[in-house]
């Protein structure tokens, strides 16, 4: 019975022909195997650990030693291992914060390769599956210190690991960008930069409604994926209209400060309508800037952007119907390699909806929540107490230097990490007394409602969530922050605020302040006052001014072909 509920859980990855275990022999020196357990009812269904053990002890005597990736928790004590492990932990479904790789690629090098080595030495690498997270790693080893293409690579560890007809080894979109990324590593002399970065703003073609937008990063070592933000409804800015046509946005309606904005780009055009899971046509969303009211700033170059879509429910349910997310690293998007390690203070990441990761690792993410977002990001200047930041150098120990090891998580949390490493899925979820705002919080159609008079109404009902399901989001003090509303915007529901300014530039265009929590509609009005009067604006398409001096719209361009 144990037997065939190994091979059940093992699906599509191969099992080794002699030893009966799911593991694989990557390369002569690299097994991957999927993650061990010491404890029941774990080990009825995944490798037990002592079976493991046997194995290599037969094959390999002492000259084994284990790489594990698992913030969960390995679900075994090193003891029981001989001690001969290597902690690296980070969260499931994601690729590695990047600067654990400098140090997991030398500590392989340093066993198999190293001053102290014996023959016959090999590297065994798990995480949960043995397949995302142990294949980022082995094959990140083979390219940077085995000369390995990357499509080699990731070949090799497909067809070792994987049954024939049951997809890629490593499969996830995040993780195959961080598998490239460090191609260019170690094509360019391995050196990593680690920086404080910024979210500027982030743009987005095509939102549909109900659409919760969060940026996340590592904290912890990596062991844990932190929110920083998520945005409420008072800190978008809407680009165009109700409806969305298939004609890239008029320059003139734009801010003039904007020179260079891909939301108004021709890939950045949202599909007309969307055909739903039930074969309904769904209209194409809105072009929206999001621009938070404080500034977002990450400790590292790690960043996700997280997506959730809700539809209102009842008896206390809400429905989940999108979810999806994206990490990207901003030293290598500004082109850190390239440049002997000195990256681009500032830049743009782009990706269409269909190539964001999906549930789980999956490319399930459910209906279409948008078509595409660019995040502005730039370095943080300055740490909290106003000094300039120091970026931190990282590169890769030398052969016969110590190298450091990350903290293991605790070995006992695996046996609950069905419930700890829950993450997003869709379908009913619990609603709570907040929870109508969930689905107007990005929404176009969100002042039916009178908010409540609290600086809590921000954020009523959207919920940012860790690995493990935890609520980051704080609610400010009651009382604290509400604006006043005057007698006519009560029955709206619209907060009073001042309407932005237009000042006019040297060329004639206009630009607008960056107001904080503005009044969206007199924002468009603002916007679209140029196109009315006949302006143009002559700036667009022309190198992007500093980006300290940023406002809400900085990346919308015309189509420069």
């Amino acid at each position: 019975m144990a037997s065939l509920l190994r091979q059940i859980v093992a699906g599509p990855r191969q099992k080794h022909p002699e030893a009966g275990l799911d593991l694989c022999y990557v390369t002569d020196k690299i097994i991957a195997t999927s993650g061990p357990s010491s404890t029941f009812p774990q080990r009825a269904y995944r490798n037990p650990t002592d079976a493991l053990v046997k194995f290599l002890d037969y094959k390999h005597d002492t000259n084994w030693a284990i790489w594990e990736f698992r913030a969960e928790g390995t679900g075994y004590p090193d003891s029981e291992v001989y001690g001969r492990i290597k902690h690296y932990p980070w969260p499931d479904h994601h690729p590695p914060p990047f600067a654990l790789v400098p140090n997991i690629v030398a500590s392989m090098r340093e066993w198999l390769k190293g001053p102290d080595t014996s023959p016959g030495r090999v590297v065994v690498v798990h995480c949960k599956a043995g397949k995302g997270r142990s294949g980022t790693a082995a094959c990140s080893y083979l390219i940077s210190e085995e000369g390995w293409t990357v499509e080699d690579a990731l070949f090799r560890f497909t067809t070792r690991r994987m049954r024939s007809g049951f997809g890629a080894g490593v499969s996830i979109p995040s993780q195959l960008r961080w598998v490239r990324y460090v191609d260019r590593w170690t094509k360019h002399q391995k050196i990593y930069v680690e920086r404080r970065i910024e979210v500027v703003e982030i743009q987005i073609r095509g939102l549909r409604d109900g659409v919760k937008v969060a940026v996340e990063g590592y904290v912890d070592q990596g062991r844990t994926i932190k929110s920083f933000h998520t945005f409420n409804r008072f800190e978008r800015v809407i680009v165009d209209g109700e409806q969305q046509d298939s004609t890239p946005l008029d320059s003139a309606s734009l801010s003039a400060s904007s020179p260079s904005l891909p939301i108004s780009d021709s890939k950045f055009r949202s599909e007309e309508t969307q055909r739903t899971a039930s074969g309904d046509l769904e209209a194409a969303g809105s072009a929206v800037i999001f621009h938070p009211a404080q500034p977002i700033i990450l400790p590292t170059n790690d960043i996700r952007i997280n997506l959730e879509r809700r539809n209102k429910a009842t008896y206390g349910w809400t429905m989940v119907t999108s979810v999806a997310h994206v990490w990207f690293n901003a030293f290598f998007e500004g082109q850190g390699p390239e440049n002997h390690g000195i990256a681009a203070t500032d830049g743009v990441f782009e990706i269409a909806w269909d190539a964001m990761d999906g549930i789980k690792g999956s490319a399930r993410k459910g209906t279409r929540a948008l078509d595409r977002l660019a995040v502005v990001w730039r370095v943080a200047d300055t740490v909290g107490n106003g000094k300039p930041e120091l970026p931190q150098i990282i590169t890769e120990p030398k052969e016969g230097e110590p190298v450091p090891e990350s903290k293991a998580a605790d070995w006992k949390s695996a046996e609950h990490s069905n419930l700890a490493a829950i993450s997003q899925d869709l379908g009913l979820q619990t609603a709570t007394p907040g929870s109508p705002n969930v689905s107007k919080a990005n929404s176009r159609r969100g002042s039916g409602t009178s908010p409540p008079h609290s600086e809590k109404h921000h954020l009523l009902g959207v919920k940012a969530r860790g690995p493990s399901r935890e609520e980051f989001v704080s609610h400010g003090a009651e009382g604290e922050g509400h604006p006043t509303v005057t007698a006519a915007e009560q029955d709206l529901g619209i907060p009073e605020v001042k309407s932005p300014e237009p000042i006019d530039d040297s060329e004639g265009s206009t630009k607008i302040k960056d107001v904080g929590l503005g009044n969206v509609a007199s924002v468009v009005g603002e916007m679209q006052k140029p196109c009315r009067e006949g302006k143009s604006d002559s700036k667009l398409g022309q190198d992007k001014e500093s980006s300290k001096d940023h406002v809400p719209g900085q990346l919308l361009k015309e189509d420069e072909g």
